[in-house]
């Protein structure tokens, strides 16, 4: 017969094996939880960075970060000293617009940009005839004072070889508030596949009309689809300063990043040649 003290006892074993197999029922599932967890963010890493990879000179709306090919990546190098001068006194504009402006150059003529900038002054002779939303998109942002103070927030120095501007915010994700139809495809230029050295063109999110006011100025012979507007070539003294730009190199030393020297436009104008 079972005593009052060995049943006790028996009892008390009996608590502690059924405590002992739920830890290990538990300690399981949370090991199933984490590595669940752990897959579910190894694939979020996964998609953001494919997201990146598909996106690269990228505008005015949020995509997931602005669509060509990144640059690829560069052995890091030591910051250069900054080359240029301190911005003009002065902050970017926050006015919006809901649509595109209205035709108001003369389509007929020529036209140029001139980036007086902080590192010298860039000028652009705008091609009006094959791209004549994008010159008068321009010409009426450059008269509102958009891209005064703005800078020139990315600068890729391996694989593609561009200085991207126009952004307000400064992120790669600022716009007007509009978007204007993609021009200028078919150019021979660029049907080969490379944006040449002297070549600015728009800037978009990697869908079709996606434009605002970011644009990109090639450096370098680029090898990029022909995806991107382009609208006009850059003055001999414009790819100077652009050459003094790049030789200062960019932020993360992978070759694509916020440039290293201090480009702000202190003033962008567009005149009738």
């Amino acid at each position: 017969m079972v005593s009052k003290d060995q049943r006790r006892r028996q009892l008390a074993r009996d608590k502690y094996l059924r405590q002992q197999e739920r830890r290990t029922q538990q300690r399981s599932r949370a090991r199933k939880r984490n590595a669940a967890i752990a897959g579910v963010v190894a694939v979020v890493v996964a998609a953001g960075a494919a997201a990146w990879a598909s996106t690269g000179l990228g505008s005015d709306k949020k995509t997931t970060a602005d669509a060509a090919p990144t640059s690829a990546s560069a052995a890091p190098t030591s910051k250069a000293p900054d080359p240029c001068a301190k911005p003009a006194a002065g902050s970017p504009g926050t006015q919006q617009w809901k649509s595109e402006p209205s035709m108001s150059i003369d389509t007929s003529a020529s036209y140029t940009m001139d980036l007086g900038t902080t590192c010298g002054d860039i000028r652009l002779k705008l091609n009006t005839s094959a791209a004549p939303h994008t010159v008068n998109s321009f010409k009426f942002l450059a008269d509102q004072g958009f891209f005064d103070h703005t800078k020139c927030h990315r600068l890729t120095t391996s694989g593609i070889y561009v200085l991207q501007c126009g952004d307000p915010k400064g992120t790669g994700q600022g716009g007007p508030g509009y978007t204007i139809p993609d021009e200028n495809l078919k150019d021979s230029a660029i049907a080969k596949g490379t944006y040449p050295a002297g070549t600015v063109a728009m800037a978009n999110t990697g869908q079709p009309h996606t434009g605002g006011s970011q644009f990109f100025l090639v450096y370098k012979d680029s090898p990029l689809p022909a995806s991107y507007t382009p609208f006009g070539t850059i003055d001999p003294d414009g790819m100077k300063v652009l050459q003094k730009i790049a030789a200062a190199g960019e932020s993360t030393g992978q070759g694509d990043g916020a440039p290293n020297a201090t480009v702000v436009i202190n003033k962008a104008t567009v005149t009738q040649s």
